[in-house]
């Protein structure tokens, strides 16, 4: 009973510590037409164009180290092996 009792006192106490850390000196605020700006996600997405695809030849690396089980997947990428 005592330990529920002290337990509850310290909670009590964390609480009162966290309501006073939150509420003292000025709150910081700015410009909320501003802020919502800048939360935005952009309209445009950068991409780079590559010569050359990473996963695609780790892909078929793989490929060359292992052999498929039940060839599930044996055809995937055949349409591009000819380019």
């Amino acid at each position: 009973m005592d330990k529920e009792r002290e337990e509850a006192k310290e909670a009590t106490k964390a609480e009162l510590e966290l309501a006073r850390r939150l509420t003292e000196g000025d709150m910081e605020s700015g410009d909320p037409e501003e802020e919502a700006v800048t939360k935005l996600s952009p309209k445009w997405e950068v991409r780079i164009q590559s010569e050359r695809d990473p996963v695609a030849e780790e892909t078929a690396l793989y490929r060359r180290m292992a052999k498929e089980a039940d060839g599930r997947y044996g055809s995937y990428g055949k349409e591009d092996e000819g380019k």
